[in-house]
């Protein structure tokens, strides 16, 4: 973290009567200067630029050390966006000089847009603009005017800060010229690379560069590549490019390894003490077949009036301490992210795979969750312990559906010790799933898929992946302890991340419900709808042939969750209290959860020990802190998605590759201005039909109803249609599939006219010539 200036020692105090945060910076630093909210104070009432040497007379600041205080202040302040200085160095208030700050967001066409730190518009800027920053950079822009759009458009004043230090992408040498183009579709300008630093690598190869000299308006950036990756079409290649390119951390530090060192698969004695004992529960892991790490475990029995559950989560928190090396590195990560048949850990393998991994019959440590349930599903009583536990088995999903949902015999007798645990686990998920229909949680019925690789590492297929009753077991057990998890750190007022989903937004509820409209339905609700008026549309029109459609769009107008620690609920699961206890090996925000729970039992075990006399020490986090930590973690999450997509993206593009010319039936799975997306039946790939492959007629874009409709024939192609397409082409560098419609004989008495091939010949052309000019 960049320090403003470091405290020192001087014989006289400074005092500002005058600056409202003075007892601020007098506790913070031994030799304070004006605040930041006192200095923009001053320039607010001055109603002028002034310099710093205009600053520092009117603070009375003449020592050595307090001058070059109040220049790091100034400068930290500018890169803050706070203040802007010119030329003659003036400083003033950005706010109060018509000035926007905020991030540039490129777009793949070469433009951008400056999203503003406070929020509002976003301001455009034209590829002028963006040659002088890319992708992430913080700028300081002023307002020019309005575009022929009608949006507002900007130029860039100040580059604040940037964002882009290395870049993923391919190496080409052209006319003793060597460049570089990046792999992310929001950088648009390729990177030049001066002859004595291609680190050795050969036309067309995967590199890793390191910026040495930014863009600015003049010229482009310049680099070096610090590692050459591999070549384009090498086994693995997809992810190795998608890691980089999204800054994925996947190497771990010398002082992690230092920290593992003395690191066994065993616990110690020691760790054992002060726990409760549940080794000789029936505690179970059921996971996927492919699962390598197991984070939790569950046992469940029956009493008078319900049930007790018991969910068991690997006690990650007391391997990964606050502070250490291996608590940076997870905090940096995020997340894990789970690539096709590949991981990159949140933890080294040692705890993730063993120490962490709740393996069957070895001792591990635990935090688990006692749930006492009624007859109807509902948590009338919880607690929270400090364990030790012994897997007694590690299921699968398929063999637990064997035994409780299909009654398969052999395998019922092959689990017949666990049997009369597991058959009240299923029991209960059958209590939980009606009080979640009665509570109106909303159910997506959408489809995951599998890829299944062959030799070489190339795709054979991509499968669906089934959910059976299993699944939904362990996944109504996760939730019940999420929610326990929640209310017990809300009812002690700790600090906490909840995973929070809002309801739908106005301008995509309005769009929601007009497209509704067309079809004869509504939604429930007015302005503010439920999850249960969701789930109670969903399921009315669950028998009807468009209720793909239909779901679809209603899934598109809710927002993405989120970490915060602002307990806002969660819409979609329709609980007030939410947040994720129950994966600390593989996300960050629940190992800071399972840090305030413990906090919380340690301090009550104190105080029935000790009385109120107990020394408690404050919470290691405050509110400040989880809210920066929210962001973070939210962040690492998208950055796992994209990352992950980019790569499946590129194998689905590599699946295709050798299928040109080939005909499929495929579903409309999204409509835009420029065309319609089109996912092929049983493969489940996705490719674009560009509005130009729509022939005989002009089509004008309906975002509310999610169609295209032909001008002079009606045509429409709308969002949920079966259509039948030809794979026109197969871009791997931009994961780009196209589809063109096979032409029927409707088509024919319309052939495109020679004019408009000729304009296609003439824009290949130019592109073409854009290649060899790059």
């Amino acid at each position: 973290m960049n320090q403003e200036r470091k405290p020192r020692r001087r014989g006289k105090k400074q005092r500002f009567s005058d600056d409202p945060q003075a007892a601020r910076e007098a506790q913070k630093y031994q030799s304070p200067i004006p605040s930041r909210e006192f200095i923009m104070a001053t320039l607010e009432h001055s109603g002028r630029l002034m310099t710093r040497e205009a600053l520092a007379e009117a603070f009375g600041l003449d020592t050595d050390e307090d001058l070059e205080a109040l220049r790091r202040r100034l400068r930290a302040m500018e890169r803050d966006g706070q203040l802007l200085r010119n030329r003659r160095g003036g400083y003033g208030l950005v706010d109060r000089m018509d000035m926007v700050r905020g991030r540039v967001i490129g777009h793949p066409d070469g433009f951008g847009f400056l999203v503003p730190d406070e929020g509002g518009d976003d301001l455009f800027l034209a590829p002028r603009q963006m040659r002088q920053v890319m992708n992430g950079d913080r700028v300081v822009a002023r307002v020019t005017g309005i575009d022929q759009r009608g949006r507002r458009e900007g130029a860039i004043i100040e580059v604040l800060e940037r964002n882009t230090q290395r870049v993923v992408g391919r190496i080409y040498f052209e006319a003793g010229i060597s460049f570089v183009v990046p792999d992310h579709k929001r950088l648009t300008q390729d990177i030049r690379i001066p002859p004595d630093a291609d680190g050795g690598a050969h036309h067309g190869q995967f590199v890793s560069v390191e910026i040495v000299e930014q863009p600015n308006k003049r010229s482009g950036p310049v680099g070096r590549v610090v590692e050459v990756i591999g070549d384009h079409m090498a086994p693995g290649m997809e992810i190795d490019v998608a890691m980089r390119a999204h800054e994925v951390p996947h190497a771990w530090p010398a002082a992690v390894e230092d920290e593992i060192q003395g690191l066994s698969e065993k616990v110690s004695p020691a760790a054992k003490r002060n726990r409760e004992d549940l080794r000789d529960l029936p505690l179970v892991t059921i996971d996927g077949a492919d699962s390598r790490d197991f984070d939790d475990a569950v046992f469940c029995k029956r009493t008078p009036n319900g049930w007790k559950l018991i969910v068991a989560i690997a006690d990650v928190s007391h391997y990964v301490k606050s502070g250490t090396a291996l608590d940076r590195e997870a905090h940096l990560r995020g997340n894990s992210v789970y690539f096709p048949e590949r991981v990159i850990p949140m933890l080294p393998e040692i705890l993730s795979n063993g120490l962490c991994s709740l393996n069957p019959k070895v001792d591990r440590l635990c935090m688990a969750c006692e749930m006492t349930i009624d007859r109807d599903g509902k948590v009338t009583r919880s607690r929270f312990m400090e364990a030790l536990m012994r897997s007694h088995a590690r299921l699968t999903y398929d063999q637990v559906a064997a035994a409780l949902v299909e009654r398969d015999p052999k395998t019922r007798n092959r689990l017949k010790p666990l049997l009369e645990s597991l058959e009240e686990l299923y029991a209960l998920y059958k209590a939980l799933r009606k009080l979640r229909d009665r509570r109106g949680a909303i159910d997506f019925d959408t489809t995951e898929t599998r890829i299944v690789f062959g030799p070489d590492r190339k795709i054979e297929r991509i499968v669906p992946v089934q959910r059976n009753d299993a699944h939904k077991i362990i996944e109504e057990c996760m939730i019940a302890a999420n929610v326990c998890a929640a209310r017990f750190l809300g009812r002690h007022k700790l600090p906490t991340l909840y995973r929070v989903h809002e309801g739908p937004q106005a301008d995509r509820l309005v769009d929601l419900r007009a497209f509704l409209a067309e079809l004869g339905l509504s939604l429930g609700g007015g302005d503010k709808p439920s999850a249960g008026d969701y789930a109670r549309l969903l399921s009315k029109v669950q028998n009807r042939p468009d209720a793909h459609l239909i779901q679809t769009v209603m899934l598109r107008s809710l927002s993405q969750a989120r970490y915060s620690p602002d307990n806002v609920g969660h819409f979609g699961l329709s609980h007030e209290h939410y947040l994720h206890f129950t994966s600390p090996i593989r996300r960050y925000p629940d190992l800071l959860v399972h840090r305030a729970i413990r906090y919380q039992l340690q301090a009550q075990a104190k105080r029935k020990k000790s009385g109120r006399q107990a020394r408690i020490p404050p919470f290691a986090y405050s509110a400040a802190d989880m809210t920066s930590l929210g962001e973070h973690c939210s962040v690492t999450e998208r950055r796992a998605d994209d990352a992950t997509r980019d790569a499946i993206d590129w194998l689905k593009c590599e699946y295709m590759l050798d299928k040109v010319g080939e005909d499929y039936e495929g579903i409309v799975s999204s409509v835009t201005s420029f065309g319609i997306f089109v996912e092929l039946k049983d493969i489940y790939v996705e490719g674009l039909v560009h509005i130009t492959a729509l022939r005989n007629d002009y089509y004008h874009f309906d975002p509310a109803g999610h169609r295209l409709r032909g001008e002079r024939t009606g045509k429409v192609y709308r969002l949920g249609d079966q259509v039948r397409v030809t794979v026109a082409r197969v871009n791997l560098d931009d994961r780009k599939i196209d589809f063109a419609l096979p032409e029927s004989e409707e088509d024919k008495r319309g052939q495109q006219d020679p004019g408009d091939r000729r304009g296609e010949r003439k824009s290949g052309h130019k592109k073409r010539r854009r290649r060899r000019r790059r």
